[in-house]
């Protein structure tokens, strides 16, 4: 059977990537700047959840979400940083939204959504590490 919508998404594919990678994108370039300005804060949430190192992990994050961000509104080695921010959002699902622990102050539901989110985006991630950006991108732009 024939659905109408399948016409129109396909009309729209390119947008649709194009959207769909630049929000992608900006979801990790714009809270690694607010994690530059925030850095005690954020260093302060990082010790509540154990993590280890915090500080200088969190000069590692910071580069990862500001640079890959950056690269996937770009479309700039699409695959790869979509694959290094799958495994980002993987360890950020488990030291930060540790739905299984309790905090003080902590919501353990607002801690589930989160990493239900997260698993989400990460979802998003393998699929563009998958597919790339061919087109509407510097990789479309300068593919050999």
């Amino acid at each position: 059977m024939h659905n109408p919508l399948s016409a129109l998404v396909d009309r729209l594919s390119q947008p649709l990537d194009l959207a769909g990678r630049v929000l992608l994108g900006l979801y990790f370039l714009l809270p690694g700047l607010m994690k530059i300005v925030a850095f005690a804060a954020t260093v302060s949430y990082m010790t509540q959840h154990h993590v280890p190192y915090p500080a200088p992990l969190l000069v590692v994050a910071t580069v990862l979400e500001v640079g890959g961000g950056l690269a996937l509104v770009l479309g700039w080695q699409t695959k790869v940083w979509a694959f290094v921010l799958a495994g980002l959002t993987l360890l950020i699902c488990y030291y930060l939204h540790d739905f299984w622990h309790t905090y003080a102050g902590g919501s353990t539901q607002h801690e589930l959504q989160n990493f239900v989110k997260d698993l989400g985006i990460f979802a998003g991630l393998l699929t563009l590490a998958g597919r790339g950006a061919p087109r509407l991108s510097l990789d479309g732009k300068y593919k050999r």
